[in-house]
């Protein structure tokens, strides 16, 4: 049997209409309820019909090719043609060297998958991308979103999907069929050095209803979400990019704070789980316990059999030195399947990969059964999506993915979302906001684009002699240079208002700054909404999704006008 890609969804109707549903799905300022998800597409039980035939037709080689999730090779089709016949993979994953605009994404997602329709038993891939929105978008063309923890600080999970419907519209046009978010850790380590903002918060319960929320959103859109990272990367001050993070948290603490998100994940019927390359001695009691990615205990013990989850799990990408430290490649791909994973993310030497699980099966370590389990798992997620049909498939158009990615409704429901996430955490003698006319000397980080919307606003942007210093900080704990204009300012007697654009912690520095602000993000249109909010045009409705330890400020606050 030979299969191919299914039709593209109309990526421009289908963009208004998510949005137009994304806006008027959940309760602003409703209760996370953790313990009864909100409904989800995948919580029914979903039959496999093709599935199961396909995997009949396939031999030992293909079906570890299903396992193998590759790096995309340089902009074109063409340039992957020899890993997709060498190695059949299940998916490949888009980085931003693959990518230059609209037209050439969609050309080169067509072609991948015209290459793996002549393939082995002809199985579309999964063409998959981390496109989180914030600090973490490989695309070089569309809509950009503040991060999830400024989704966290407007409190509503209709923010969520919105997020998730309008960069699923843009994905589908573009040929893309899986994100590798939502990101389910919880941030309870200001000085995480790889989550912060790519967190919803602190607490668990706000960050597993905006999980649920924007997974569920994906995938009706026909994009599979992909949670991230069991069992929780929040509380880690390693990044395991580089290094081992070992979380040395007692079991009792970890289900109290970081296991939520997940638990209400898989009962919700998520498609996928991504593991972490985080060491938690207090869950693996083994006597050399394993990073998670390869522990049995985790994957197969407490995902799948204390929390029932039968997707697929990934691991995150295997050429991080954080799964690299005490295994050889082919040893790592090896133990992640024995420990339940059923997809290989970037394995640094596909070659080694394969021959260890193919040496695996023909030793005995490893049974084709247990081969059989994970590709099945692969195959049903991609019927469950459409992207495993017997349809004769139409390849994505370049000209409608060139439309979408422009969409005037999607930049404004990126604005929408900022301007709801900006947070007021101090406002001394009411300095904000500013009266029309107010001359504003800006600096700092987004300065530029700052300026323009508060002169845009009516205020004077002036270069000297303020009324009022703006400065916008992103990590100015560890800055002295961004500390700097902060302090001149002050030490003039000049009331400052200051715009932290990364995580809210700044203010631990600034204990003596007249108004501060948090926005989570450095995208332009979290910068446009903090100077809405300075100038008045917008009412500051964020709430902290984070206590700020050093001032002693508690999450939930937000000050209002």
């Amino acid at each position: 049997m030979r299969l191919s890609v299914p039709r593209a969804l109309a990526p421009v109707c289908v963009g208004l209409a998510l949005i137009a549903s994304a806006c008027t799905t959940g309760e602003v300022g409703s209760s996370p309820q953790t313990d009864e998800p909100r409904p989800n597409q995948g919580s029914e039980p979903f039959e496999p019909v093709l599935a199961p035939r396909v995997l009949e037709e396939m031999d030992l080689d293909t079906k570890i090719g299903q396992l193998l999730v590759l790096t995309a090779q340089g902009t074109t089709a063409a340039e992957n043609a020899a890993q997709i016949e060498a190695y059949r993979p299940g998916g490949l994953i888009y980085f931003d060297a693959n990518l230059t605009d609209a037209p050439q994404i969609a050309e080169m997602s067509a072609g991948l998958q015209g290459l793996a329709a002549g393939q082995g038993a002809g199985v579309p891939l999964f063409v998959g991308v981390d496109q989180e929105q914030g600090m973490v978008a490989r695309l070089p063309v569309g809509t950009r979103f503040p991060d999830a923890m400024a989704v966290g600080a407007t409190g509503d999970p209709a923010m969520a999907e919105l997020l998730a419907s309008t960069t699923a519209a843009e994905l589908t046009a573009l040929g893309i069929n899986l994100d590798y978010a939502p990101v389910a850790d919880v941030n309870t380590n200001p000085d995480n050095p790889v989550i912060g903002v790519r967190s919803f918060g602190s607490d668990p319960d706000l960050v597993a209803e905006m999980v649920v929320a924007e997974a569920d959103a994906y995938a009706g859109a026909g994009v599979v979400p992909v949670v991230k990272h069991f069992p929780g990367h929040g509380d880690t001050d390693v990044d395991s990019h580089t290094g081992l993070p070992v979380i040395d948290l007692p079991r009792q603490t970890w289900e109290a704070e970081h296991l939520p998100p997940f638990r209400a994940a898989v009962a919700a019927g998520v498609d996928a789980v991504m593991t972490a390359h985080v060491l938690m001695p207090g869950l693996d009691g083994s006597r050399d316990p394993e990073p998670a990615t390869l522990s049995p205990a985790l994957i197969d013990g407490v995902l799948r059999d204390e929390l029932g989850f039968d997707g697929v799990v990934t691991t995150d990408a295997l050429n991080m030195e954080g799964v690299r430290q005490t295994h050889s490649d082919g040893e790592v791909a090896v133990r992640a399947v024995e420990a339940g994973v059923d997809q290989l993310l970037m394995p640094p030497d596909p070659a080694a990969a394969v021959a260890a699980l193919r040496a695996a099966v023909d030793g005995g370590r490893l049974t084709e059964e247990r081969i059989d389990a994970s590709v099945l798992r692969v195959l049903t997620l991609k019927e469950k999506r459409g992207i495993l049909t017997e349809a004769p498939p139409e390849p994505v158009d370049p000209d409608a993915a060139a439309a979408a990615v422009t969409d005037p409704a999607h930049a404004e429901a990126a604005q929408r979302v900022a301007d709801a996430s900006v947070t007021l955490v101090r406002n001394e003698d009411d300095l904000l906001p500013l009266a029309e006319g107010t001359r504003v000397s800006v600096r700092g980080e987004g300065a530029d684009r700052i300026a323009v919307t508060l002169a845009d606003a009516g205020l004077e942007v002036v270069d000297s002699g303020a009324d009022v210093v703006v400065v916008g900080t992103d990590g100015a704990r560890r800055s002295a240079a961004q500390r700097t204009p902060v302090e001149f300012a002050l030490a003039q007697g000049t009331p400052v208002v200051v715009v932290a654009q990364g995580g809210p912690y700044d203010l631990e520095v600034f204990p003596e700054v007249d108004a501060y602000l948090a926005v989570y993000s450095s995208v332009d249109v979290s910068r446009t909404a903090a100077a809405r909010v300075i100038a008045g045009e917008v009412e500051p409705s964020g709430k902290l999704p984070v206590d700020i330890p050093g001032a002693g400020v508690e999450a939930g606050t937000g000050l209002t006008f």
